[in-house]
This record gives C-alpha cells, sequence and structure tokens, in this order.
C-alpha cells in the first residue's frame, strides 16, 4: 500500500467549518500522482488519464486536521488500472473518505489507449489487494 500525509488547510474549509468535497478530489489527485511517481510510472510525457473517478464522504473533516491516504491497486487490465484511496484521520485512524479512480494508459496523438507494458503491470501488481 501507497501512503501520503496531507494537513487541511484553512482555505479548503467551507462556510459550514469542514472540508468541502471537491478537495477530497485534489488529496486523492496529489496522493495519485505522487504513488505514478513512487512506482516510476511516467517519464518526462504524461501519458495517464483519469477515465473515472468517484468518492464516497464517511466524515467531516475539519481545519488542521492531518489525513493519512492509502492507495492501493484493486485491478489491473490491459490499458487501465483501477486505484482506491482510503483516507483516515491521522490521530484517531477513523476512515473518513474512499476514492476509486480508473487511470488509463493514452496516446494523445492518436486519441485510443495504450496497452499497459509487463513492468507497468508488474509494479501495479506489487501494490494490487482485493476489492472491498
Amino acid at each position: 500500500m501507497h501512503e501520503i500525509e496531507v494537513n487541511v488547510r484553512f482555505c479548503e474549509t467551507d462556510l459550514l467549518g469542514h472540508v468541502n468535497n471537491n478537495n477530497f478530489f485534489i488529496y486523492m489527485e496529489d496522493a495519485r500522482i505522487r504513488f505514478f511517481k513512487d512506482l516510476d510510472l511516467v517519464g518526462e510525457d504524461w501519458n495517464f488519464i483519469v477515465a473515472s473517478t468517484k468518492c464516497d464522504f464517511i466524515k467531516q473533516v475539519y481545519f488542521n486536521q492531518t489525513l493519512r491516504i492509502c492507495s492501493h491497486v484493486v485491478k489491473v487490465g490491459r490499458s487501465s488500472f483501477h486505484l482506491e484511496q482510503e483516507m483516515f484521520e491521522k490521530e484517531t485512524g477513523e476512515l473518513v473518505a474512499r476514492g476509486l479512480s480508473v487511470i488509463v494508459q493514452f496516446d494523445f496523438e492518436k486519441q485510443k489507449s495504450v496497452a499497459l507494458t509487463p513492468d507497468m503491470k508488474k509494479s501495479l501488481s506489487s501494490y494490487q489487494m482485493a476489492a472491498n
């Protein structure tokens, strides 16, 4: 499992005092980019797109809380993989949100998906866990 931490900034909260739901997608993106870099999936050219993403909001999160975001691969396909990201409040360990994204390797010139290489599949499989 791949893990990062994010600290909730004041500007990420709304008039109700909790994190606006749009920011969870930013947290997921930050964790996803670091996941790609740590797995060495991207070089000079970024050739992955998000084909689908969703997030279930489980508990409210507030300014200055620290979230631990755990990312793992649920499924590896021909040209895509499914990445699940669970967000926990660091101090209590409580699950606050769960997201799922479908990531596709993409050829922007040809405008079509491209098969993952065997090395990519092997690297992704090392972070694979069963779906919940």
